[in-house]
């Protein structure tokens, strides 16, 4: 079983991330021995996770996240899908003031 994570970091940023022992990924990315966004953004803090059945799945969903606004994640952790299916469809000046009103 693999995982696809977003961890809220002490800077208030998002780190999206992707493990097969997610406790562990977790445990390290704490002591600094994470990945170089989170050594510096301490502690960290799990605010959502979704379970894949494959690397390639886990993999996939991982890229397609990080691609994402700090608003759509956000949308994301907070369980928001009215506020996420608008970030997702918004392409124009007017959506990208609708996504800085969400942070």
């Amino acid at each position: 079983m693999w995982h696809v994570y977003i961890l809220e970091c002490s800077d208030d940023s998002f780190y999206v991330g992707r493990a097969d022992n997610l406790q562990s990924r977790l445990l390290r990315h704490n002591e600094g021995r994470g990945a170089k966004h989170t050594v510096r953004r301490r502690p960290v803090k799990l605010v959502w996770q979704e379970a894949h059945e494959t690397k390639e799945s886990a993999v996939k969903c991982e890229k397609q996240i990080k691609g994402w606004t700090k608003a759509k994640k956000k949308a994301l952790v907070e369980g928001n899908i009215e506020v996420l299916c608008t970030l997702a469809k918004c392409k124009t000046a007017s959506g990208r003031a609708f996504a800085k009103k969400q942070l």
